[in-house]
């Protein structure tokens, strides 16, 4: 890959929520929802740069031990993210343990893919080691999902927190101090100018 292309498969982790809601005076869980417009914001800006495929973190196995009103909401907010991509033309796979209670029942539709455009990949209910747990049936679950060449993360923190990682071995990381439901398009914008700038050798 050229220092000037576009990254073909883009990950996004859309952290502080939590945090940004109780800057805002609200209680923690009130903050999920508020992750939805810049989402979408995103998603569009994606679209309309012929970005192939996407994947972005929903929730996690480790996110479902809060409390239960935290999970309440950030699921609710899941499944309202979902019924509105799934109309915005996109290949839609959700990707994560649906034997587990806490996988929504609305969701296992899109378990398979579905759709047609721009990939997108939400991780919902995902765990890592659930993921490599597949290589015990012949491959791993997520392998309908590609190699990761960036990863976008909000709200300051400088870790993977087990997102696609056998996809994001070679991944570039880039990380914004703002928290999610702060996002700016220009964000996006300067996340891209700085992976032109990378040495992408992949190794070589």
């Amino acid at each position: 890959m050229s220092k000037s292309s576009t990254p073909e498969h883009i990950g996004f982790i859309p952290d502080g929520n939590r945090r940004w809601a109780l800057l805002q005076g609200l209680t923690k869980e009130a903050g999920y929802i508020h992750g939805i417009p810049p989402a979408l914001l995103l998603y569009e800006e994606c679209k309309n740069l012929g970005i192939k495929e996407i994947s972005v973190f929903c929730f996690t196995q480790d996110n479902t031990k809060r409390p239960a009103i935290q999970k309440e909401a950030f699921i609710n907010a899941t499944i309202a993210f979902v019924d509105e991509i799934s109309q915005r033309g996109a290949s839609l796979l959700v990707l994560g343990d649906e034997n587990s209670s806490l996988f929504p029942d609305v969701l296992k539709e899109f378990r398979h893919r579905k759709g047609s455009g721009i990939k997108v990949n939400l991780l919902v209910n995902y765990g890592w080691e659930w993921d490599l747990q597949g290589l015990k049936n012949g491959g791993l679950y997520s392998h309908d999902i590609s190699r990761i060449d960036l990863i976008v993360r909000w709200g300051g923190r400088c870790r993977l927190s087990g997102f696609l990682p056998v996809q994001s071995v070679y991944a570039d990381i880039y990380v914004r101090d703002e928290y999610w439901p702060d996002y700016q398009p220009f964000h996006f914008k300067e996340a891209l100018a700085w992976f032109k700038l990378q040495d992408r050798t992949l190794g070589g």
